[in-house]
């Protein structure tokens, strides 16, 4: 018999029992479901990160904060009166706030061009004409970052003219239209100064953003950023040393990156690039990906132990057979190879349909999340199939089953033949 000889005989010797092979099919279908559509999360929610990174490219930019030292002891640190008192403390994740001191050490760093602290900008609201006035969310110096535009431009941080983009979920309360039409028009924002005086602002609508992973609130240049900010702080006690969360420090050009780091961290800061921090988000979803990948895993241990029984029940029940075969001239080669076919069809059958039914599954669910719950994440598809993905598990769960099949048809193999044609 030739190879494929053997595997026809395989084919038709697997739906010999139909119930003990569909039991376990069903059983390897489980495993290669799971695997597929965990596969499928990891690369759907990879792929939209690496989007993201990709539209706004290579900001040369760095978010520094500051270190919180960890004390040996249990007795207080030591007071510095030129560092900030604020900090957060969340375990590994425990920066310090920066003061102005901190900020000037930044600045003179080398390697780092320029330096803006974070801003806390508080509207007590915005108004286009007479539509009416909304509470709306203002990210300072925005423009260091690339929006996902859904119209308009990116803002620009050397105007001086105050500009402002809008998410697309904002536009109709506030009357500006499409995004489109939104691009060009005035937005007058009010907020308070330290005393509690009014003051207002006007600004215009440069573009309007598709939600993203960077927020969907709107977003004001540099000098909207500097405008505010100075309305905020009118009437502030000189005494009262402003604090911030962290940083952005722009690199000169051609410097290392890495090197600024080295820097940085040697005065008691971190720096991360934009990459650094979405490379957190991903490593959390990897880790996510491969517990549940675990899960499948031990399913399909389990569907290996099933292929061994289905074998063994099959050797057994098939003895005199075997002798047959041996003694018309079969090598135990060819035994060996005929339980092993079997064993990876098995495999085949299982992965392939659970494959294919993860597939059709997941389709449907990505599109109607994708059109739901996360329709404010535009081009955010949580299951993606990567055909190599789906090829890799069907191939790994018929290396399983080849394992699993090893001993079966390794006891075949080496039947005698005359005592395998005496046995009732």
């Amino acid at each position: 018999m030739n190879l494929l000889d053997l595997l026809r005989t395989a084919v038709g010797n697997t739906f010999r029992s139909k119930l003990r092979t569909t039991l376990t099919v069903i059983a390897i279908f489980i495993g290669a479901f799971t695997i597929t559509l965990t596969s499928a999360i990891g690369t759907g929610v990879g792929n939209y990160i690496d989007g993201q990174v990709a539209s706004i490219g290579d900001s040369g930019s760095l978010t520094v904060t500051k270190a919180v030292e960890q004390s040996t002891d249990s007795g207080p640190a030591k007071y510095d009166p030129d560092a900030s008192t604020q900090s957060v403390n969340r375990g590994p994740a425990s920066f310090g706030y920066l003061s102005q001191a901190d900020v000037d050490a930044v600045r003179g760093t080398a390697g780092i061009r320029s330096v803006r602290p974070a801003v806390a900008l508080s509207p007590k609201y915005a108004e286009h004409g007479d539509g009416g006035k909304y509470v709306v969310t203002l990210s300072a110096n925005a423009g260091e970052l690339r929006a996902d535009l859904a119209a308009g431009k990116q803002l620009d941080d050397d105007s001086r003219a105050n500009q402002v983009i809008l998410p697309t979920d904002d536009l109709r309360d506030l009357g500006l239209g499409s995004a489109t039409a939104a691009v060009g028009k005035q937005l007058t924002f009010a907020v308070d100064d330290y005393q509690g005086t009014e003051h207002t602002l006007t600004a215009t609508v440069v573009g309007v953003q598709n939600t993203s992973l960077f927020g969907g609130g709107a977003g004001a240049n540099a000098a909207l950023t500097d405008a505010m900010q100075a309305a905020q702080e009118t009437g502030k006690p000189a005494s009262i040393a402003t604090s911030y969360a962290s940083a952005t420090a722009t690199l000169d050009p051609g410097a290392s990156v890495t090197t600024v780091k080295d820097r940085l961290s040697a005065d008691g800061y971190t720096g991360q690039t934009i990459q650094d921090q979405l490379g957190q988000f991903q490593t959390v979803i990897n880790g996510i990906v491969g517990v549940l990948n675990a899960f499948a895993v031990i399913a399909l241990v389990a569907a290996g132990f099933g292929i061994v029984n289905t074998l063994l029940m099959s050797v057994q029940e098939r003895t005199r057979e075997i002798g047959l075969m041996k003694a018309m001239g079969m090598s135990g080669g060819k035994v060996y190879t005929l339980f092993s076919l079997e064993a990876v069809f098995i495999g085949f059958l299982g992965s392939a349909i659970g494959a294919g039914a993860a597939i059709g599954v997941g389709t449907v669910v990505s599109d109607v999340l994708a059109g739901s719950v996360l329709q404010d994440l535009p081009g955010l598809h949580i299951l993606q199939f990567a055909p190599s993905s789906v090829v890799t598990v069907v191939l790994v769960v018929m290396l399983i089953a080849f394992l699993a099949g090893t001993l079966p048809a390794r006891r075949a193999a080496r039947q005698n033949p005359i005592e395998a044609l005496r046995y009732e």
